[in-house]
Parts: structure tokens; C-alpha cells; sequence
């Protein structure tokens, strides 16, 4: 299925569709592009072939679906995943191209994956945005992720504490991020 969207003034066309073995080198590259963003959002770096993981992803068993957002001449510019957990989803990944962010790609393809998955029958869809990924946070809570559905704590093993920044507070406990 194919989606005609016009999410922001600022695009002028996007297509939102399946995957296709044609996307792949571009699925990729804009993998290795989350994977080097995550990387620095917390001072470490990426493996010497950042999209390698992608090949990974493509064989998962969960895998329900993947889509990706085209523009006008074809481009991939975005790209979005459906992996199936119980009676729900999972988001995973999202990621537009940095060059083209702010223009609505990611609310489109949030839209379109949220389509599937009331199609496919799930009762929730989950994401698990970094804690640091502040932009990719106020982004989906404005798409509507507005309930915290599970929480994942992490213990330093070997950085300096001075690594992870001020955080939040959670049930009357304070987190670094």
C-alpha cells in the first residue's frame, strides 16, 4: 500500500510505501546515520561499518513490516519499522534524514505505521526513543506518545560519570541521562 501525504508546507510531495529490495543501500545509510547519532549523543563511537546492523534487522523474526517516505524525485529521505511484541508493536526504527528533519517526514511515517498496526489488530504501539534524543522526545509526544509505557535503567560499568548528564526525576528518584 502506498500513501500520498503532504505532511509539512515544506514538503511538496511524499510517498510513504513498503520497503523494497531497491531501498536497501539507502535504508542503510540512513541506519548508520541513527547509529552514529545515538553514538554521539553519549560521547562513544560507532563501529567502522555503523549500517552493518541493518542487515541484522532485516532477518528479525518480529519484523512485521517496514516502510519508507520518498519525495518528489524519489529519494528515500525516511524510513520506519513495525516489530511485533505480544498484542502490540514496537517502532523500531524511525529515522529521517538529517537534512530533511522538521519538514513532518517523521510524524508522516508515524502516522502511516500507526495505520498498519490498527490494521494488523494491535491494541498498543510502543517507541523507545534514547533518553538523551530530546528532539526525537518532543517529536513523538507531540505525535501523540504521551504515556510512559516501560522504563529501562542502565548502571555505568566502566565510564566516567561525567559521561551521562543531569536527567529527570521519576517517582520521586533522580536519573542521569
Amino acid at each position: 500500500m502506498t500513501t500520498q501525504v503532504s505532511p509539512a508546507p515544506q514538503v511538496s510531495a511524499l510517498t510513504i510505501r513498503a520497503y523494497r529490495p531497491t531501498d536497501h543501500r539507502e535504508c542503510r545509510l540512513l541506519w548508520a546515520e541513527l547509529t552514529a547519532a545515538d553514538a554521539g549523543l553519549y560521547g562513544t563511537t560507532t563501529e567502522d561499518d555503523s549500517g552493518a546492523a541493518f542487515e541484522e534487522y532485516l532477518t528479525r523474526l518480529d519484523l512485521s513490516g517496514m516502510w519508507v517516505a520518498s519525495d518528489a524525485g524519489g529519494a528515500v529521505v525516511g524510513m520506519v519499522g513495525l516489530l511485533l511484541d505480544g498484542r502490540g508493536g514496537q517502532v523500531e526504527p524511525l529515522v529521517v534524514a538529517s537534512a530533511r528533519r522538521g519538514e513532518g517526514i517523521g510524524r508522516a511515517l508515524l502516522s502511516h505505521v500507526a495505520d498498519q498496526a490498527r490494521r494488523r489488530g494491535l491494541g498498543q504501539l510502543s517507541i523507545s526513543p534514547s533518553a538523551r534524543n530530546l528532539d526525537a522526545i518532543r517529536c513523538l509526544h507531540a505525535a501523540g506518545y504521551d504515556a510512559l509505557a516501560r522504563v529501562t535503567l542502565a548502571i555505568d560499568l566502566g565510564r566516567k560519570a561525567s559521561v551521562w548528564e543531569d536527567g529527570i526525576d521519576l517517582h520521586d528518584l533522580r536519573f542521569r541521562r
